[in-house]
């Protein structure tokens, strides 16, 4: 068993490693809900084996489908969905948000609960939506975990404003299952600027493939036609967002990291990782392998809205905190509602060893300071974790709490990360 808390790793001499990263989450549980109520079977290939693609799995099992997940390409064989279901979310905002759109598509009583902390997660918006097109939800006012979905085995669906500024989640929630709504759905969008618009655009491209019309010429508004949804075999692409750690080894370090496989074209937010790494003073290329990043003699200080690709936070100011110049990290306000309020947990951890860290309603500053080692604490947030990894290869004696729970999105993490150095 891995110790806890965790000696992170110290990197010494600069790095020069080859990595190969499980599939993307995103994309994984995205593939599973549409093959689960696709026209017919369909391969998930090269599926991520973590928590939350396992919680997916069984909950659309739950429902009715047989999902087969037993190889490394996962088999999905749509059936009814029939009778009562009881649905773990874990800690899973995907499993959460995507599947009582689905669930009320079945036959019978559909509960919803999963681990404590994500009863305090958003979701209330997914559930009035479900009620405004024709789907009963008994939440008992809460607009959280736990709640039962009561499918009659049709949605009427339609037309629907939603407030998706805490989460893009709320808006692929209901466009995944839309094409199979009588009316199909038209989901508008009134409030702050939606967070994380690259997964929308993520969810838009995936119904696309399976031939789901999808409208989203208009700002802050996507129309899911009715009609059928095509099977169609996924090789789920790596998780780019999972890279961070890994690239981020190469900027600590000094040294040069290659992450194989990086696609050249794809709508995961984890590819501005290039962008934020270039602009910190890395040198950034590719390769016959992927993707390959040196690191500088100095980390630089940047100045970044990371409102679009918020799940990078963390790494991203593990590295500020240990550049030279001051940083400032803003639009992320709505990261307080993901696996914890990762700002503060954030200006918390870094302020215990040393940091000079200012903590703003959307975001943080960090300026230079000297860092010392002690317990990070990771709140059962595996972003968390890989942040204090980072911090870990720089400073010496930090140890990592709970590094296990990288499992959501990297099982045998640890013992992958420590291979390298």
């Amino acid at each position: 068993m891995t110790a806890d808390p965790w000696p992170a790793p110290r990197v010494r001499d600069p790095v020069d490693v080859v990595v190969s990263l499980p599939g993307s989450k995103s994309l994984a549980n995205r593939a599973l809900v549409l093959a689960a109520i696709a026209d017919g079977p369909s391969v998930v290939r090269r599926a991520l084996r973590s928590r939350d693609t396992l919680l997916m799995a069984a909950g659309l099992g739950a429902l009715g489908s047989q999902v087969d997940t037993s190889g490394d390409d996962w088999v999905v064989t749509p059936e009814p969905f029939v009778g009562d279901a009881t649905i773990d979310c874990g800690l899973a905002g995907t499993v959460m948000r995507f599947v009582p759109p689905v669930a009320g598509l079945s036959t019978g009583a559909v509960s919803f609960d999963g681990d404590p902390h994500m009863r305090a997660r958003p979701v209330g918006e997914v559930l009035v939506a479900l009620r405004t097109l024709g789907v009963e939800v008994d939440d008992g006012g809460r607009g959280a975990l736990p709640f039962t979905v009561l499918g009659t085995g049709t949605v009427p669906g339609g037309t629907v404003v939603i407030d998706a500024s805490a989460s893009s989640q709320f808006v692929s929630a209901l466009l995944l299952a839309g094409a199979r709504y009588e009316r199909g759905v038209d989901v508008r969008h009134d409030g702050k600027p939606v967070p994380s618009v690259p997964h929308i655009d993520m969810t838009v491209a995936i119904l696309r493939e399976h031939g789901v019309e999808v409208d989203d010429s208009e700002a802050n508004r996507w129309a899911v036609a009715s009609g059928p949804v095509r099977a169609v075999d996924h090789v789920i692409e790596p998780d780019l967002s999972n890279a961070a750690p890994f690239l981020a080894l190469a900027a600590v370090s000094g040294g040069r990291v290659t992450v194989r496989d990086w696609p050249e074209a794809t709508t995961q937010p984890g590819d501005q990782l290039r962008t934020i790494l270039a602009l910190m003073g890395c040198e950034v290329t590719r390769t016959d392998d992927g993707l390959q990043v040196t690191g500088p003699d100095r980390l630089q200080g940047v100045d970044l809205d990371l409102h679009d690709v918020g799940e990078l936070t963390p790494a991203v100011a593990a590295l500020c905190a240990l550049a030279d110049g001051p940083s400032h990290l803003r639009g992320i306000a709505h990261i307080r509602g993901h696996e914890t309020d990762r700002i503060t947990a954030l200006a918390t951890e870094l302020a215990a060893l040393g940091a000079e860290v200012t903590e703003h309603p959307d975001g943080l500053s960090i300026s230079p300071a000297p860092l010392h080692g002690g317990v990070w604490h990771t709140y059962a947030d595996h972003r968390m974790a890989h942040a204090g990894v980072i911090i870990g290869a720089g400073v010496d004696g930090v140890l990592v709490e709970d590094v296990a729970t990288t499992s959501k999105t990297f099982p045998g993490f640890a013992g992958f990360w420590s291979s390298l150095l």
